[in-house]
């Protein structure tokens, strides 16, 4: 039986490390390609640059946080391309007014110089993960390391790509493919809420996990509990190929 080619979307100032959990897990058979989520100020663009990265035929796409706006654009736009879906703490609502106004706050502070990189990040552990691995060392400094990694004009783009994107609910309802979709319990960002709308839209084989002792980073702070439903969603998609 044929892998089908997989297409994963780290979220905001996060990298390819947030999947290494996954990845480890994957058969070494399977291309996977891991799309980037910070190279653009808009969905459109991003998803577009997604889809150019993949091999021609079908694929399955799996996004995180913000990885998971653009994955929604992505259906948007190859709708006939996409034959499963995996939406990781993430949420296919537009953002809020007020979640507008505290992304502009952020990217104004840098923009004129009145607030550093380190201090726009400095908050987001604590909104990140859960309180039982908000002071874990390790978790921190990888963290911190992603962040790095995306950089300052990559946060900012991503900070505009997110607060400028549509509501894709409507895309949801007409997709067919198995789909996973995975919350921590304790997610502030994306909180279970979403999770469960988005399970509740998506009209065929749909596996809603949602994973305890977890805040919006459940790939890494319960990775055990996303990787068995990920191979399970997995397998569903490779039998439909």
């Amino acid at each position: 039986m044929a892998l089908t080619p997989l297409l994963l979307l780290p979220g905001l100032m996060t990298d390819a490390r947030m999947w290494d959990p996954v990845l480890h897990a994957l058969s070494h058979e399977r291309l996977v390609v891991i799309g980037q989520t910070h190279v653009a100020d808009n969905m459109a663009e991003l998803a577009a640059a997604a889809i150019s990265n993949m091999p021609d035929g079908p694929f399955a796409v799996a996004g995180f946080s913000l990885g998971g706006y653009v994955a929604l654009e992505l259906c948007r736009q190859a709708p006939e391309r996409v034959v499963g879906l995996a939406l990781i703490d993430t949420s296919a609502q537009a953002d809020s007014a007020e979640a507008r106004q505290n992304r502009q706050r952020v990217i104004d502070g840098l923009v004129s110089g009145g607030s550093s990189f380190a201090d726009a990040i400095a908050p987001f552990p604590e909104k990140l993960f859960h309180p039982a691995h908000a002071d874990d060392p390790g978790l921190r400094r990888l963290l911190e390391g992603m962040a790095r990694s995306v950089g300052e004009a990559g946060f900012i783009r991503q900070q505009k790509a997110a607060m400028d994107r549509h509501d894709r609910r409507d895309v949801l309802a007409k997709l067919r493919g198995p789909a996973l979709v995975v919350c921590g319990r304790e997610d502030k960002v994306t909180p279970p809420e979403r999770a469960q709308e988005m399970a509740g839209l998506l009209p065929g084989d749909v596996e809603l996990v949602l994973v305890p002792d977890a805040g919006h980073l459940t790939t890494l702070e319960q990775p055990a509990a996303v990787v068995a439903p990920f191979q399970r969603w997995l397998a569903k998609v490779d039998g439909r190929v």
